[in-house]
């Protein structure tokens, strides 16, 4: 009905496949087609899914510095190394949607999806071209906030790095305090110094609106969730109709 974003498209797509593994692929054909048999060829190896890494990224410094970025954020979101290697070319096992069946929140990331339900990751290297035609659009900035989404939208770890910065703040303050007390047991006078003292407020002030901040992402995903709003929407079908999600529900207890 719109544009909801690759992730999202894919998902669609996803759910309305047919045959025992499916491929996906950018078409802007800078991987090629022929390429995929060689994926195919690892899932007969015995991995679920497979990624088509290219062997040289031929972009911009800054483009490929966002996408380490990306991946590091998707590596720790996965807990699987092969994360490092992931693209837009690859190839799974159809039943491997029945772990994201149900899944209908609006932020998608195919990638996590996948390592619901299987962590026999692999990757084959494949030859990347550059675009002939048009732009992409991921730039810098649209890599990092897909990372940050990542991270927000399917992992606890910013919260916890949020409760580890509060934590060694907290300590630091009572490192600053017993300072000041023993200055003036010793000297009999209070540490001088109006900087001394902004400093220390600035660093408890960042410190509390990092928390917030990343405590206001959270909440901002637990908002959108609770408007139920969708993933996508199918305005139309061609060829074939899509599978309803029920229909690839695992069976309870499964």
């Amino acid at each position: 009905m719109r544009n909801y974003g690759q992730h999202n498209a894919l998902l669609a797509g996803i759910r309305a496949a047919r045959g025992d593994a499916i491929v996906t692929i950018d078409d802007d054909l800078q991987h090629l087609p022929e390429d995929i048999p060689r994926l195919l060829a690892e899932l007969d190896r015995g991995a679920d899914v497979v990624y088509g890494t290219p062997a040289k990224m031929p972009h911009s410094l800054f483009r490929n510095v966002a996408s380490w970025i990306t991946k590091i954020a998707l590596q720790k979101t996965m807990g699987s190394a092969t994360a490092r290697k992931v693209s837009a070319f690859r190839a799974f096992r159809t039943p491997l949607r029945q772990a994201f069946a149900t899944y209908q929140s609006p932020y998608v990331s195919i990638d996590v999806l996948l390592s619901w339900a299987t962590t026999r990751f692999a990757s084959v290297a494949v030859e990347h071209r550059r675009r002939e035609i048009g732009q992409s659009n991921y730039t810098f900035r649209t890599l990092l906030v897909h990372g940050l989404t990542m991270m927000t939208g399917f992992s606890t770890l910013p919260l916890r790095f949020a409760t580890v910065v509060g934590f060694g703040v907290t300590l630091f303050g009572f490192a600053i305090l017993a300072f000041v007390l023993i200055t003036y047991l010793i000297h009999g006078g209070s540490a001088p110094g109006f900087p001394f003292l902004a400093s220390i407020i600035a660093i408890f002030s960042g410190a509390q609106l990092f928390a917030l901040g990343i405590i206001g992402e959270y909440l901002a995903r637990v908002h959108v969730r609770v408007m139920e709003r969708p993933a996508y929407t199918v305005g139309t079908t061609a060829g074939i109709e899509a599978e309803p999600a029920a229909e690839h529900a695992p069976a309870p207890g499964s």
